[in-house]
């Protein structure tokens, strides 16, 4: 797992090496002042030796600056290591969710993968950080430190070695319960998301049926869920420090009690025992120990919170796509012909029902095919078959004759134009929105097209026209105003397939059949598949499928399925009520 992430280092693994190494001399540095300290107190100050007090201060001034140096250097080095690999990090997240499938994104809730890449990604960020800098800090000063302490004086050296045991073991203990709980904290974020995205979206219903209190109460509960387990586990944390400060305070008296006696044994002669200034360098790599080891526990603590971030980002990065191009795919969609011969699916392997069962289906190429059904009937399930969002269980489909499953996924799709039921705007002016059909098309393209989707008459009586900002989600423009403009993106695509999966729903009858008609006379090439719940929407049609369950049960023309299908007549008869009248 660890291997896989450090991929995302790249360009910054330079500074990741930087890092380490100007921390190093800076341990170095750190290590050696208290032996200058050392020499300056035994053979400068008690000596009263003035010129080698000048001699030795000015080489301990050299040596704290340079220390400080290479800490700024290290500091600024970890920082840009650790603040690139989160970028990569999550470039390379965001990346791969764009490479998903339908399928694939339906095992992840919006929320989750939002957690994944913001908060996940900033615990791995500050671990990575630590890790380049204080977790090379801490092993070094602690060896370092050691190593001096043992050649002044083996014997209290020994008292470091005594209490490293039995912090080790603490920290242990201690990680070992936190992070199961780390683990069920972020899977709480994931809901917190869930709840607040779900609530910004459908702020205007929450308000419309007044249920803010009821909003607030399901916050609540996920956020009192939270804090009681962030709680427990940061009780559990809190143990580090404790356990540092006993090590600390104990090593200290210890040292303090058996230094002093040695150095009252020898008079403070450093030939005869522990001198003066030996006795103050061992107070000193004392604290440079102990403070290493409160360094590494709170790398420790740091990497406890990460791993549950690190595991859940794996997570991400591991999942395949289960649609993907082909090797020698095809790269050409020669027409819209499309076939469904015995398609069979599921949306899950273990579903025991399948959702489209046994389907046959022959449209020609430019045919305009009508596709009615009740709710639940699996008309949006069958279409997105065509563009590959989802992969038939048993079966195939064609386009152009071609299986859709050798087809280059970019070439099936830019040759399949898709109106979704939900239909989605994005923030940015009327222009960028119908761009994401053909980024290069000019003002008479778009013009042309919203004219089509019969849209360019309200976009004019805006003050800025195709220039007028669309909010996210496309709040400042009305739910027919929205489909037509979703329905000129698609027609930008310049496609040989156009799927209207219930796109028409909220525009005007009249206006409906305004687009209809143009579509019959501007585009009769490409293949239109309209699915809808108004019989009047697809009565044109060349030809009109009767869904149910997710079966076939009709094919054929308006006058031909009026005569032998009573579904269909019963569903005619029931919208189309008194028209003769008006």
């Amino acid at each position: 797992m660890v291997k896989r992430l450090m991929k995302s280092i790249r360009e910054f693994r330079g500074v990741s090496i930087k890092a380490p190494i100007f921390v190093s001399l800076e341990v170095v540095m750190e290590v050696v002042i208290p032996l200058i300290m050392a020499d300056l107190i035994d053979r400068g100050i008690n000596g009263g030796n003035m010129p080698y007090i000048l001699k030795t201060g000015l080489i301990l001034i050299l040596a704290a600056l340079m220390s400080l140096c290479f800490g700024a250097l290290a500091g600024k080095y970890a920082a840009m290591a650790s603040a690139g690999f989160a970028k990569n990090l999550r470039k390379d997240m965001y990346s791969h969710v764009q490479e998903y499938s339908f399928s694939n994104i339906d095992k992840f809730s919006t929320g989750g993968l939002v957690t994944r890449m913001t908060t996940d990604i900033t615990n791995v960020q500050n671990a990575y950080q630590m890790i380049i800098r204080i977790a090379v800090r801490a092993p070094f000063m602690l060896v370092f430190s050691l190593a001096a302490s043992i050649c002044i004086d083996w014997q209290l050296s020994v008292i470091f070695l005594a209490f490293i045991p039995v912090l080790g073991a603490g920290l242990y203990l201690v990680a070992s319960h936190a992070h199961p709980i780390f683990e069920r904290v972020f899977r709480l974020y994931d809901r917190l998301n869930g709840v607040v995205g779900e609530n910004l979206r459908g702020i205007r219903v929450v308000k419309s049926f007044v249920r803010e209190a009821h909003e607030e109460k399901k916050f609540g509960v996920i956020s009192r869920d939270i804090y009681e387990d962030f709680s427990h586990a940061e009780r559990l944390l809190a143990f580090n420090m404790p356990l540092m400060q006993f090590s600390v305070y104990g090593c200290m008296l210890l040292i303090s009690w058996f230094g002093a006696k040695a150095v009252v044994a020898c008079g403070g002669d450093a030939a005869l025992g522990l001198s003066t200034g030996e006795l103050t360098s061992l107070f000193t790599y004392t604290m440079q120990i102990l403070s290493s080891l409160m360094m590494l526990s709170m790398v420790f603590v740091m990497i406890v919170i990460s791993r549950a971030s690190m595991e859940r980002i794996d997570e991400v990065l591991q999942e395949k796509s289960a649609i993907v191009s082909p090797e020698n795919a095809v790269t050409a969609v020669t027409d819209g012909s499309i076939v469904f011969d015995d398609v069979t699916f599921r949306y899950n392997a273990r579903a025991e029902k399948p959702v489209l069962d046994h389907v046959n289906l022959s449209i020609a190429s430019g045919q305009t095919v009508g596709i009615l059904g009740g709710t639940g009937s699996s008309k949006s399930s069958l279409v997105q078959l065509i563009p590959r969002l989802y992969d038939v269980s048993e079966g195939s489909v064609s386009v152009g004759g071609v299986d859709v499953r050798r087809y280059d996924l970019e070439t099936l799709r830019d040759a399949v134009a898709f109106v979704l039921q939900k239909n989605e705007l994005f923030s940015g002016t009327i222009k960028d929105n119908l761009r994401w059909g053909n980024e290069h098309a000019t003002d008479e393209e778009m013009i042309h097209a919203c004219k089509l989707a019969q849209a360019d008459g309200f976009i004019q009586s805006f003050p800025d026209g195709y220039d007028t900002y669309i909010e996210q989600g496309g709040t400042n423009v009305s739910g027919g105003q929205k489909q037509r403009l979703c329905i000129a993106r698609a027609l930008l695509k310049n496609p040989k397939v156009l799927i209207l999966d219930d796109s028409t729903s909220a525009v005007d009858t009249a206006t409906d059949a305004l687009i209809r008609q143009a579509f019959r006379e501007e585009i009769p090439n490409v293949t239109k598949i309209i699915i809808a719940q108004r019989v009047a929407s697809v009565m044109d049609a060349d030809q009109i499928v009767v869904l149910d369950e997710g079966r076939v049960l009709d094919v054929g023309t308006h006058s031909e399925l009026m005569s032998r299908s009573p579904i269909y007549r019963e569903v005619y008869e029931s919208q189309m009520k008194g028209g003769d009248e008006e």
